[in-house]
């Protein structure tokens, strides 16, 4: 259900929020997510114009959170990266259809619309949280 897309930016904003205090580069984000580095890039472009990551160049430059993982939700990353699109007219295009869903497609969006608010619902703080599960995003910045 969700694009390869949205998986990587969701685990390069866990990855960068398990280490709030550091700096993270391209390579080290993807090394820690196993993103290819290509794609990882144009991923961490679209995160920082929805200003959810900022970066700085040069020495000592890399990655970081612009928002608190206390305060970002994983709806905001994904639409940062691929909206999650509601049904907003019924797509058969049947002129009964025209002023309110079939009852197909209002099922549909109504399901939509509850993953939508569960991902609304669901902080990046807490998933870091949680207990681990062989999962690790967080990099080694010791080597």
């Amino acid at each position: 259900m969700l694009s390869q897309t949205v998986e990587y930016a969701l685990r390069a904003v866990v990855c960068l929020a398990s280490s709030p205090e550091s700096r993270l580069t391209t390579p080290q984000i993807a090394e820690a997510t196993k993103v290819p580095a290509g794609y990882l890039s144009k991923v961490l472009q679209s995160l920082g114009r929805a200003g959810i990551v900022e970066s700085q160049r040069g020495l000592g430059g890399g990655f970081t959170l612009r928002k608190r993982a206390e305060v970002l939700t994983v709806l905001e990353v994904i639409n940062a990266v691929d909206p999650i699109q509601r049904i907003h007219r019924c797509p058969i295009d049947k002129p009964e259809h025209e002023l309110e869903l079939c009852p197909l497609h209002k099922r549909v969006d109504d399901a939509i619309a509850h993953i939508e608010s569960a991902f609304a619902n669901s902080i990046i703080a807490e998933i870091l949280a949680e207990k681990p599960t062989g999962c690790d995003l967080h990099v080694d910045l010791s080597t």
